[in-house]
């Protein structure tokens, strides 16, 4: 006998089999036993969660031998032949496969013709959006006025794509994601029926990193099985989905806390020794903050983290050792560092950077720049209003020279810090040049065209000139330009940061030419 993955061997087949959609068997109940029955659903929402396997037993529910019933028998010919796939009174179409107009006109006549056995003919459309416009105008009219005895189940991951004219004509229920107890609690009774042995954190990895695909999670759990011997450990989950433990991410933070930079960046080290992707590393730290803010305000309210009890303790007590000021700013740093990686080749670097910052000391941790203690106020909001005259000083102006500019620049740094801590740490590589009039002119080396780029956005530039307005009583405008003359900040042994890791690893500076 051949072998059924478990996302076959595992599919739901009746209602009270189906996890996480509660709003959705309860009204498909309802409607059956009420006789209430829509001749057209949409079922939308992400892959894996139970739409087409919903649409099948809505299609059994109607054609079972008892039916129309809110239980099907799975006994009948008819039950037996729509779970299998093989019932001439239940069409499923691949709407990406079949896709044009020309199929659409073959469905348009065949749904004349009357079901051979059941009560009704149910067309399954999958990934519906995928049908052309032509497609979707052909199957209109079909649509609106069918043939009392046909029902139509489309069912999409991107509903957005289907056009409203057939959207109006269908009734639509939106799935959810499994949420990751819930995914837990099945994959437990998957371990249990197929005698798996599983350690207890197994399936909480599992569950996490399914993304509320419970088909996904049944599939990584099937291949573990296979690739395990007696038992599958976290050690086996971590290797085969290249994931970042939850041990790992508590470590590190807790080496953050302790201000031990040199033990943090052997953590960050091993895990990419161990083959993490930094990018997937990066994210789940980032998580792991927005884990501990909401454990900070929320007194570790698992629902709102959706991990296991004993996480939601953990993170609650680790969340006791940081201000909301200090996992603000951590969010931040963690933030920019992501957006920073976007342009780099090597995302390793300013990981490294930014957890040196975070673990050097209780004065480094908020210095990047120091004063970023708040999430990063939309850009949008920031650029609105301005406020900025186009050219000369303000009634209340007051004059102000380059050397001014020079003395308040890393005050400046500072305050844009509190705004939009990117824009911060762009401008802090550079230095003012001239003013002339009321445009500052600041000069990046010529290496340096991320940073001019990035800094004349439109909203980032509006960001700049405000802040450098209000700081001086004056407006002003700001002009980046690259220079070769320019040259990268010559201090950088003098930087705390860049100075902690020469002295961590015995290294030095070496400059050019």
């Amino acid at each position: 006998m051949s072998y059924t993955v478990f996302a076959l061997k595992w599919r739901p087949q009746n209602f009270d089999d189906i996890i996480g959609q509660n709003h959705v068997v309860s009204t498909l109940k309802s409607a059956i036993a009420k006789n209430r029955l829509a001749h057209a659903y949409l079922f939308a929402g992400p892959r894996g969660i139970g739409k087409t396997s919903t649409a099948r037993i809505l299609a059994k529910a109607l054609n079972c031998k008892e039916g129309p019933t809110i239980t099907p028998c799975q006994k009948c010919v008819l039950c037996k032949e729509i779970s299998s796939g093989r019932s001439f009174d239940v069409i499923e179409i691949d709407g990406a496969s079949n896709r044009g107009i020309d199929e659409i006109r073959n469905l348009r006549e065949n749904v004349k013709f009357a079901p051979t056995q059941g009560k009704f003919k149910v067309y399954i459309i999958d990934e519906v959006h995928m049908l052309t416009t032509e497609a979707f105008n052909a199957l209109l009219k079909t649509l609106e006025e069918p043939p009392e005895f046909v029902k139509f189940i489309f069912a999409t991951t991107q509903p957005h794509k289907v056009i409203p004219t057939i959207l109006s004509r269908c009734q639509r229920f939106d799935f959810r994601r499994i949420p990751v107890m819930e995914m837990i609690t099945q994959l437990e009774l998957i371990t249990r029926k197929e005698n798996i042995s599983v350690d207890k954190e197994v399936l909480s990895a599992i569950a996490k990193s399914s993304d509320g695909s419970l088909r996904d999670a049944e599939s990584i759990l099937d291949q573990l099985a296979s690739f395990s011997n007696d038992k599958i450990s976290l050690k086996d989950v971590v290797s085969v989905l290249g994931l970042v433990q939850q041990d790992a991410l508590f470590e590190i933070t807790e080496k953050i806390i302790q201000k031990d930079t040199k033990g943090t960046l052997r953590l960050l080290n091993n895990l990419i020794d161990e083959g993490k992707d930094v990018s997937v590393l990066l994210a789940n730290f980032i998580e792991h903050f927005r884990n501990l803010m909401i454990a900070k305000v929320t007194h570790g309210d698992s629902k709102l983290i959706d991990l296991p009890t004993e996480s939601c303790e953990r993170l609650l007590s680790q969340s006791q050792s940081f201000t909301m000021e200090e996992i603000f700013t951590a969010f931040n740093v963690l933030v920019a560092t992501q957006e920073i990686s976007k342009r780099l080749e090597s995302l390793r670097i300013p990981l490294e950077i930014s957890l040196v910052r975070l673990s050097h000391d209780k004065k480094g941790f908020a210095s990047v720049p120091k004063h970023a203690g708040t999430i990063e106020k939309p850009a949008q909001e920031e650029a609105k209003n301005p406020e900025v005259k186009e050219e000369g000083p303000s009634p209340a102006g007051q004059t102000i020279s380059l050397e001014n500019i020079k003395e308040s620049w890393q005050k400046i740094i500072e305050n844009l810090g509190r705004i939009k801590m990117s824009v911060a740490t762009y401008l802090n590589e550079g230095q003012p040049l001239k003013l002339q009039g009321n445009v500052l002119t600041v000069a990046f080396p010529k290496n340096y065209s991320l940073h001019k780029e990035s800094l004349e956005r439109k909203e980032n530039k509006a960001i700049i000139e405000k802040s450098l307005s209000e700081l001086f009583n004056t407006a002003l405008k700001a002009n980046f330009i690259l220079s070769q003359e320019f040259k990268q900040k010559e201090d950088s042994q003098n930087n705390p940061f860049i100075k902690t890791a020469l002295e961590m690893f015995g290294g030095k500076v070496i400059k050019e030419g």
